[in-house]
């Protein structure tokens, strides 16, 4: 009792921890709590589409509960490995596909790697550097759901570094041709302005 009247206190039993029950004669391996520690190699199966960061939650796989409660979970998070040609954006997929200057001006073509395969695209003559190509459809799928992203083409114009006497001399008499004399406006370098400023 005290001055403000008759108080009662409750605490956790420090023998049983509030289970309400004791055992005596202790497991060698668990010391009475019914679980081990121990590792197990699972496998789940990872949907087409998951990203970085991404996380996957397994039911029960997680540490084991105290005498016979239930398992916890475990927690996946996804890490991306980089891939040597693709770069990710989104469900999209960006490729940067380098020509030399004769392929972007008659035209070619080009195989283009995407997730599953490789596809033969088509250069058209005159395409311009910098200009993008989507294929609809070749990127990553949406995860869980419907839909595909678009494989989107970059396309850039390789620059020879060294060239010797005779093919200087064909670049600086197609400089005299009129099919090359009609450029961009003039705050832009045209192809042979860029040639000039390397060699």
């Amino acid at each position: 009792n005290t001055l403000l009247g008759q108080m009662q206190t409750s605490s956790t039993c420090p023998s049983c921890q509030g289970d309400g029950k004791m055992i005596t004669d202790k497991c060698n391996h668990c010391a009475g709590e019914g679980v081990v520690r121990d590792e197990e190699i699972i496998t789940i199966k990872i949907p087409a589409g998951v990203g970085e960061g991404m996380q996957m939650n397994v039911t029960g796989k997680g540490n084991a509960a105290r005498r016979g409660g239930i398992n916890g979970d475990l927690l996946v998070v996804i890490t991306e490995e980089e891939h040597p040609e693709l770069v990710r954006d989104g469900n999209n997929l960006i490729y940067n596909l380098f020509l030399s200057f004769p392929e972007i001006t008659l035209g070619t073509t080009a195989v283009i790697p995407t997730v599953e395969s490789k596809v033969k695209v088509k250069i058209e003559p005159g395409t311009q550097p910098e200009k993008i190509l989507r294929l609809r459809g070749k990127g990553l799928p949406e995860v869980n759901g419907y839909g595909r992203g678009d494989l989107l083409v970059r396309i850039h114009v390789w620059i020879p570094k060294k060239l010797n006497a005779e093919e200087r001399k064909m670049l600086e008499k197609l400089l005299e041709s009129p099919g090359f004399q009609e450029g961009p406006s003039s705050s832009e370098k045209t192809f042979f302005e860029k040639m000039k400023d390397i060699f």
